[in-house]
């Protein structure tokens, strides 16, 4: 598994999120609970960035119908979205926070 540097540890707050672009994928790099997460930067419901909502508990939600997404697995957990969103491994490496676009996930399209 390749991993890349998404950016450093210290440009994520606790409970916060922070989009960037890897290899043309837009991703959400997001912190909480003391963890590091990566999620698709974009909600399955509508297509508006998750980086922009809330974290809390390990969940995002979308800022424009409040959806919300567990960190972990991509499995919206609140309604209106019924699709997963793809999540991606995550390793944090001095100060650095590095993701691996490498997904088992299957999520249609």
């Amino acid at each position: 598994m390749s991993y890349v540097r998404a950016c450093a540890v210290s440009d994520v707050e606790d409970e916060g999120a922070l989009a960037v672009e890897i290899d043309g994928e837009s991703i959400a790099v997001v912190r909480s609970d003391g963890e590091f997460f990566a999620i698709r930067d974009e909600c399955s419901h509508a297509t508006v960035p998750l980086s922009e909502g809330d974290v809390e508990d390990c969940t995002i939600e979308c800022w424009l119908h409040g959806s919300r997404f567990d960190l972990r697995s991509g499995k919206p957990t609140g309604l209106p979205a019924t699709k997963p969103v793809p999540v991606y491994p995550v390793r944090v490496d001095g100060d650095d926070v590095l993701v691996s676009l490498t997904t088992n996930q299957e999520f249609p399209q």
